[in-house]
């Protein structure tokens, strides 16, 4: 129970509210944290394969057995991605996790691609003020995503499925299909 019904920003956005990423000192010192993180992680050599992965479990909220996140990566706060066993993410990718973003197992996600849980506001004060909400972005097993998919908030990707390069996911995706296009559409069942 919160005092006097309280949240933090931090509790706001993951719960799905209107909050303010400026203005909230938790939120600001763990993006301060996060960013020094993926600054070493970003320029560690290529071939160090166990410095990368002691920054990103360092970095990331949860990782699972056979992570592989090539650099450059970019991410807001780290600690709300959750990956799975056996993931790969190619270079230049991108996670602006205000919310949750849910990775299951046996992930392959191609170059440059970019998932975001924030929604900002349409009305003009509010946005100007920086509000911003967030929603989860959920990925399944055996997911294979290609290169420069755009990923945007409240997107269930189901398991088994493939999104085609350069697609741009703005709702959810059923298991077992092919799935290509902006915005992204089923071409097939798998």
């Amino acid at each position: 129970m919160y005092l006097c019904g309280m949240m933090t920003d931090r509790e706001k956005a993951l719960s799905g509210q209107w909050y303010n990423p400026a203005t909230d000192a938790e939120l600001r010192e763990k993006m301060k944290h996060t960013q020094a993180l993926l600054y070493d992680y970003n320029r560690l050599h290529p071939s160090d394969s166990e410095g990368r992965d002691a920054l990103i479990r360092q970095i990331l909220g949860q990782v699972g057995e056979e992570c592989c996140i090539l650099q450059p990566f970019l991410c807001d706060y780290g600690v709300n991605i959750s990956v799975g066993h056996h993931f790969f993410m190619n270079k230049g990718c991108q996670i602006l996790d205000g919310g949750h973003v849910t990775f299951g197992n046996n992930i392959f996600v191609g170059p440059m691609c970019g998932f975001h849980t924030a929604i900002h506001p349409f009305d003009v004060e509010q946005r100007n003020r920086g509000e911003e909400r967030a929603e989860p972005i959920r990925v399944g097993n055996n997911v294979w995503i290609g290169a420069q998919v755009c990923v945007l908030p409240g997107v269930t990707i189901g398991d088994n499925s493939v999104i085609g390069a350069g697609s741009v996911v703005s709702r959810d995706i059923p298991a077992g299909v092919v799935a290509v296009g902006n915005p992204c559409r089923v071409l097939r069942k798998l």
